[in-house]
């Protein structure tokens, strides 16, 4: 008898989430809304979509896998934008992500091999706090999307996702990330993001910004290698977009200019003002943890 105690309160411990000054009993993935402080650890499982609700916490601790399943009846309701077809995360209070270099905290789908858009993201919606640090995204429809947030993204890998940081009316800072093989890696509308020394490469699109973009501040990226485009202005974009002391690539003018899609090919969209232009890489743009 006191052995199968034993095995009970193991199998029981095993299942527990931590939340704040006490713990959680979770017998299966998460579903609906959170409404209570929370620390994960270890694999948590998401299913459909799952709000983090105005005024909650969630701390993720490094090492920490979100694994997104395939939603299960009626628990993928919201689709339309600014929402994704799959499992997401609504986060409308805070997410705390810091994860180590030894201890990266993990966001994919439940299939490794899944294609991109396999979940929908996570969903920032008047967040006032969320904070990723040494994360992985892969496999997500549009990985990080705010919405009058206030966001903060440095070491970060973003791979394998049809967008991997998608934000309008945002106080957004994107910094020494890597963020590569996507379809898109940025794209945004309004303000107002400060992006500074990533490594943005092997794209099919480093950036799309879809309609008038204000506040910004874009420089010291290595934006390179992108398979169709490194920057596209959408047609609300009428004024021009600065983006100098960035590395294209390149160091010759005319070749930078055959990777832009922008006023320079349709007469109603502004011009990417790119000079002056980096000459070289710049030696730290990107993570210090993966190369």
């Amino acid at each position: 008898m006191k052995f199968a105690k034993l095995l009970i309160s193991a199998i029981l411990a095993a299942a527990l989430v931590s939340t704040s000054g006490c713990s959680l009993l979770r017998p299966g993935p998460l579903t609906g809304v959170l409404e209570r402080d929370m620390v994960w650890r270890g694999k948590i499982a998401l299913r459909g979509d799952v709000v983090i609700a105005k005024g909650v916490t969630v701390t993720v601790a490094p090492g920490t896998e979100i694994i997104f399943l395939a939603p299960g009846p009626g628990e993928d309701q919201l689709t339309d934008h600014p929402h994704f077809p799959g499992s997401e995360l609504i986060v409308r209070g805070r997410i705390l992500a810091r994860g180590t270099p030894a201890a990266p905290i993990v966001f994919r789908g439940a299939d490794p091999a899944a294609a991109p858009g396999s979940w929908g993201g996570i969903n920032l919606q008047e967040c006032p706090e969320a904070v990723f640090a040494f994360c992985r995204f892969t496999q997500a429809d549009s990985a990080v999307h705010s919405q009058e947030s206030t966001v903060y993204v440095e070491q970060s890998l973003f791979e394998n996702n049809l967008v991997a940081l998608r934000f309008h009316t945002s106080e957004i800072l994107i910094e020494h990330n890597l963020i590569r093989n996507n379809g898109t890696a940025i794209r945004f509308h309004f303000g107002a993001p400060v992006i500074c020394n990533n490594e943005i490469r092997d794209n099919d699109k480093g950036f799309f910004i879809t309609s008038f973009p204000r506040d910004y501040h874009i420089e010291s990226n290595n934006i390179v290698a992108s398979r169709r485009y490194s920057v596209v202005l959408g047609e609300e974009v009428p004024g021009d977009v600065g983006m100098a002391r960035n590395y294209w690539g390149h160091t010759e003018a005319a070749l930078i200019e055959q990777s832009l899609f922008d006023g320079r090919r349709t007469g109603y969209l502004g011009r990417v003002l790119f000079a002056p232009w980096a000459r070289s890489p710049i030696v730290d743009a990107g993570t210090s943890w993966i190369r």
